[in-house]
């Protein structure tokens, strides 16, 4: 048996333009920035750099939009349900 404190956590560099074309993605064509900004709690210009992957997205705010729109955190962060 293997004991844990041996094994390394994997690193993972977050693509934060992909994760940006998720959270386009989410807000589809029917709702504006303004809107989706502001059911999370950030500023439409805070979302339009993370839309465009020019930020990177804290916890508080990437577990807002999960659990608005009922997505996982990893599927936010990797595309993977």
């Amino acid at each position: 048996m293997v004991s844990r404190k041996h094994l390394k956590p994997k690193a993972y560099a977050i693509d934060w333009i992909a994760v940006g074309r998720r959270i386009r993605g989410l807000r589809g064509f029917d709702m504006t920035q303004a809107d989706f900004a502001s059911r999370i709690g950030v500023s439409q210009s805070y979302l339009s750099a993370v839309e465009r992957g020019r930020n990177e997205i804290g916890a508080e705010v990437l577990l807002a939009i999960g659990r608005e729109f009922n997505k996982s955190l990893e599927w936010l962060l990797t595309g993977v349900e």
